[in-house]
């Protein structure tokens, strides 16, 4: 039958054409927690995956982060567990670096065996999302940075986590290392493989910047024209970094709060709107005088942020980041060349006004984010919707006045989730049910473990 991604058999053959050596491929969907679900095929076997898709169980879209299946979902038992049919995604078939024997990749999208969308599926969420805006002539170009500690794979004396020593040389470093270029000497072999690996797979990786606690680094992306792209860039490139990371004996983190005293790690979006003549409509006429469609986009982003935290900050652990002065936004705040609001309209060029999305956290699911993300500015379009005066100065000072809007908690970010009527519309229903219940179900499961702070608290107080 025929991809409903648009993937070719073409693009198959001329694959395998181009890389002999390669003798087996990841095939990966990703579930709505960002985890990379699937199998690896044989060489044999990839043009059989373009001509008919692959099978796999309607239950891997309902997984917790642990794997195991939440049943509140509706896509275990209540459908017999049986199999949809997932599908290539055109232009992610790609070379895997420095694998041996050598591998590809090739990122996938489920369907029913019909050919229609399976609507848990969160990339098609943002499929629906671009779709709907170009059907008013808007099209969302963007880019997401990517935080992540590198850490030792061996726990410190007390049991915590701790920064991996250099990789040149085993030079060990528990300082704030922040901006300092010499400190990435250090982990230049590693960086230079993850560059490599991300060429391999036409991943447009550029800057590398030692972060704001030790271990720390930053990966920025070159922004593209089309946000679904830009997506699929940072699934692939936490992959590379995870991979290349493990092989030169370290360990690539992305919980959002590793380390209990030090910054946790974002993944901001940065996100613009070209019009059907490839003009972007955020640019004003004359600098600061800030455009309706600029205005109105975050409006919409701050008026549907609230409900909206728990695809932005997803986990327990995405909780512990929100502290004052800690780079990690706390009110749904806006302002021009400000790293402590929400909603920063970084300074630069004119052409290239954009809005820099700053709640997500690193461990979100960019597909989810990024559906969000346009959903809420499509929202601020619609109805012209003014996002208040700007913040300047400090943000966490001057917006603690609309902090209460802002979930508390995790509990909290996820009461507002299942009720809002916003999210539903902007994951889709089914989706909207399919993640709430897994979120619901790690609540869960959080809440009722007993855990060492508990012993060391109560224990002999009580």
């Amino acid at each position: 039958m025929t991809s409903p991604t648009g993937s070719t058999v073409e693009e198959a053959k001329a694959f395998l054409d181009a890389h002999p050596e390669i003798e087996a491929f990841d095939i990966v969907l990703t579930d709505p927690n960002g985890v990379g679900r699937g199998k690896i095929i044989r060489r044999h076997e990839l043009m059989g995956l373009y001509e008919g898709g692959r099978h796999l169980p309607i239950s891997i879209l309902g997984l917790d982060i642990t794997g195991e299946d939440v049943h509140e979902t509706g896509l275990i038992w209540d459908s017999g567990d049986g199999d949809l049919r997932a599908w290539p995604i055109p232009g992610t078939l790609k070379p895997l670096y420095g694998t041996s024997p050598a591998r590809g990749q090739v990122l996938m999208s489920m369907f029913h065996l019909d050919g229609a969308p399976m609507t848990s599926d969160p990339r098609l969420a943002l499929v629906r999302q671009v779709e709907a805006l170009a059907a008013r002539g808007l099209h969302p170009a963007g880019a997401f940075e990517l935080e992540f500690f590198l850490l030792a794979n061996e726990r410190d004396a007390e049991g915590r986590v701790q920064p991996a020593n250099a990789v040149l040389d085993g030079r060990r470093s528990g300082k704030t290392e922040v901006y300092s270029v010499d400190h990435l000497h250090g982990m230049e072999p590693l960086f230079s493989d993850i560059y490599a690996a991300a060429k391999a797979q036409d991943i447009p990786a550029e800057t590398v910047i030692s972060e704001y606690a030790p271990g720390q680094y930053e990966l920025t992306l070159h922004y593209r024209k089309d946000v679904l792209q830009a997506a699929d860039d940072l699934v692939m490139l936490k992959r590379i970094v995870r991979a290349q990371a493990r092989r030169h004996g370290v360990t690539a983190c992305f919980m959002a709060k590793p380390i209990e005293k030090y910054a946790g790690s974002g993944m901001h979006l940065h996100v613009s709107l070209q019009d059907d003549a490839g003009r972007n409509v955020f640019t004003e006429a004359s600098e600061g005088q800030w455009t309706p469609a600029l205005l109105h986009a975050l409006g919409g982003l701050a008026g549907t942020m609230a409900e909206s935290m728990l695809v932005f900050a997803p986990h327990a652990n995405s909780w512990r980041r929100f502290v004052s002065q800690s780079y990690a936004p706390v009110a749904p705040t806006w302002g021009v060349n400000n790293r402590s609001v929400a909603l920063r309209v970084p300074a630069g060029d004119m052409k290239n006004r954009r809005i820099e999305h700053r709640p997500s956290g690193v461990d979100a699911n960019p597909y989810l984010v990024a559906a969000t993300v346009l959903a809420g500015i499509a929202k601020g379009l619609d109805e012209k919707l003014d996002p208040g005066p700007e913040t300047t100065g400090n943000g966490y000072e001057s917006g603690s006045d609309t902090r209460g809007k802002m979930p508390s908690d995790w509990r909290g970010a996820i009461e507002a989730a299942r009720e809002s009527a916003f999210l539903k519309q902007a994951l889709g229903e089914d989706l909207h049910r399919t993640f709430t219940a897994i979120k619901e179900a790690e609540y869960l499961r959080v809440a009722r473990t007993v855990n060492e702070l508990d012993y060391h608290l109560y224990l002999h107080e009580v």
